[in-house]
C-alpha cells in the first residue's frame, strides 16, 4: 500500500499547463485567490460567473488539523470546492472553507481495490494517477475539473444505464463536524447511516477524505452520430441509450431529430461501433455538443481508443469546458417515464430553444443514497445548458417543472431550479432521517445557509 502519495512529476506538469490555460489557479502552496471568478472587491464568483459569494472571508486549509482549528474558531461556514454549482448551495454570509489545497492522494489499497484521497482533489488530477497505476473509476462526469468532495456531496454524475453517479463509488469518508471532530463513515460498518452521509449537501460538515472503489483500467472509444430521428428515439428509447457504456443525446429541441448522439464504448466489452445508429449517421469529424463551437476542447472522438479518463468526460482538463458563460439546470425522472418526459419537454421547444445553448439527455443507475436524485430509481437526466440570461431562464423553469411534475422530477442539487420545498420533501422519503443526521452532527446550525434552510426545512 502506498501512503501519502503526491502527484507525479508528469501530473505536476499537466496541472501547471492546465492552470495556465484556464487562468484560474495558483502554484501549489500559494495562498493567492485565483484571478478567474474573483470580483473586483475580492469576493469569489462561481465557475460560470452567475453567483458572487456573500463573503470575502475564504480560508484555504492544508490539513485536516487546520480544518478542525478553523471549524472550532469560526461561527458559521460552508465548504467550497471548485465553485461549479450554479445556485447558492455552497454560499455563506460568514466564512467559506475551501478544499483547494486538500488535494493529495493519501493511499492506494490494491488488495481492497480502493483509493483514499483528500476531498479537494479534482478528478482530472486523480484519474491520470490511477491510470498510471493500472486502475480506473467506474464513471466520470462530463468535465474533469470538479473536485471529488464537491461532486459526491451533490450527487454529480456521468452516464450509463449500468453506472451509478460518482457518489456510488464511495466506500468511506471522513467529515470534520461542527464540533471540530473527525467523524468517519464506512459502507462496511455504518450501514444505512453511511447512505445518508455521502450525498450530504454540505450540511454535515467539511469532507476531508474520501475512499473510492476502483477497478482495472480500461480503454474507451468515442463515436458521435448526427441527426437521430425523434421517431426512432420514441420507438427504441432504451436501446439507443444502451448503445454503449455511456451515451449522451444532445438536442436543441428545434427539429425532428436529435442533434448528436455520443456513444462511449469499452474496447474490452462492448460491440464495435456501427456506421449508422437508428438512422443517425456517423460524424466525419470531432464535434462539440454546441455545434457552432470548436471541438478543440472536447475529448477525442472518431472511434479512436484511449484511456478511460480521456474519453468518459466530454471535455479535456486543459481547456475551458462546455461554453463557459452559461447557466445550468437538470431534472431526473424515472427511466421508465423517459420517453414521455422527453416528449413533454419537446413540446416546449419553441419556448426553450431561444434561450438554450444545448440540452443533454443521459441515464444513471439507481442507488441507495438518501439524498440522491437517483435513489431507488434508474433515472433519465434532462439537462439544460442555458444562455446567461437569468430573468428569461427563471420564467422558463416553472414551466418545465410543471411539464415534468407528473413524472416526479427531482432537480440536480447544484444547479438552478424553482421547485417548491414542499415538493422536494415529497420526493425524498429519507429527508427527515437526513435532517436528524445533520442535527446530530451540527446541532447549532454552523453549516446551514439560506439554501438549506429554504429547500430542506432545516
Amino acid at each position: 500500500m502506498d501512503r501519502s502519495i503526491r502527484p507525479t512529476h508528469k501530473m505536476h506538469q499537466m496541472k501547471r499547463r492546465t492552470f495556465l490555460q484556464l487562468s484560474s489557479a495558483v502554484a501549489a502552496g500559494s495562498t493567492i485567490i485565483p484571478a478567474m471568478g474573483q470580483h473586483a472587491d475580492g469576493r469569489l464568483k462561481n465557475w460560470a460567473g452567475n453567483i458572487e459569494y456573500s463573503t470575502d472571508h475564504v480560508h484555504y486549509p492544508r490539513s485536516v488539523e487546520e480544518v478542525q482549528s478553523l471549524v472550532k474558531k469560526l461561527q458559521g461556514y460552508r465548504a467550497l470546492g471548485t465553485r461549479h454549482c450554479f445556485n447558492r448551495i455552497a454560499d455563506s454570509t460568514a466564512n467559506l472553507i475551501s478544499s483547494r489545497d486538500l488535494n493529495k492522494v493519501i493511499s492506494l489499497d490494491t488488495a481492497a481495490s480502493t483509493v483514499t484521497v483528500e476531498g479537494g482533489i479534482k478528478y482530472g488530477e486523480l484519474a491520470p494517477y490511477l491510470d498510471e497505476k493500472g486502475y480506473a473509476l467506474h464513471n466520470l462526469a462530463s468535465l474533469p475539473h470538479i473536485s471529488v468532495a464537491g461532486s459526491i456531496t451533490t450527487a454529480t454524475h456521468g452516464s450509463g444505464i449500468g453506472n451509478g453517479n460518482l457518489a456510488t463509488a464511495v466506500t468511506a469518508l471522513e467529515i470534520v463536524t461542527a464540533a471540530g471532530e473527525v467523524k468517519k463513515f464506512s459502507k462496511e460498518k455504518d450501514g444505512d447511516e453511511f447512505y445518508g452521509a455521502v450525498v450530504g449537501l454540505g450540511a454535515l460538515g467539511i469532507i476531508t477524505r474520501v475512499t473510492l472503489s476502483i477497478q482495472p483500467r480500461f480503454l474507451v472509444r468515442q463515436n458521435v452520430y448526427e441527426h437521430l430521428p425523434v421517431t426512432q428515439l420514441k420507438d427504441n428509447f432504451e436501446k439507443i441509450l444502451s448503445a454503449g457504456y455511456s451515451v449522451s443525446l444532445f438536442t436543441d429541441w428545434q427539429q425532428d431529430s436529435v442533434n448528436e448522439v455520443w456513444v462511449k464504448s469499452r474496447v474490452d466489452k462492448d460491440p464495435a461501433p456501427v456506421g449508422e445508429l437508428y438512422g443517425a449517421g456517423a460524424a466525419t469529424k470531432n464535434l462539440h455538443p454546441i455545434a457552432v463551437n470548436s471541438a478543440e476542447n472536447c475529448t477525442e472522438q472518431m472511434g479512436v481508443p484511449g484511456p478511460w479518463h480521456e474519453r468518459l468526460p466530454h471535455f479535456k482538463m486543459g481547456f475551458t469546458p462546455s461554453n463557459g458563460a452559461e447557466l445550468q439546470t437538470e431534472y431526473f425522472v424515472p427511466l421508465h417515464h423517459g420517453p414521455e418526459a422527453f416528449a413533454a419537454v419537446a413540446r416546449l421547444g419553441r419556448q426553450v430553444s431561444p434561450h438554450l445553448f444545448i440540452s443533454e439527455i443521459r441515464t444513471i443507475a439507481a442507488d441507495q443514497l438518501w439524498m440522491s436524485p437517483c435513489r431507488n430509481q434508474d433515472s433519465l437526466a434532462i439537462h439544460f445548458t442555458w444562455k446567461p440570461d437569468w430573468p428569461a431562464v427563471s420564467k422558463l423553469l416553472p414551466v418545465i417543472e410543471k411539464e415534468l411534475a407528473p413524472f416526479n422530477a427531482r432537480p440536480h442539487w447544484g444547479k438552478l431550479f424553482t421547485m417548491a420545498p414542499a415538493t422536494l420533501k415529497d420526493h425524498y422519503e429519507k429527508l427527515d432521517d437526513f435532517k436528524k443526521l445533520a442535527a446530530s452532527l451540527d446541532p447549532n446550525g454552523k453549516f446551514r445557509n439560506e439554501f438549506l434552510t429554504k429547500q430542506l426545512y432545516i
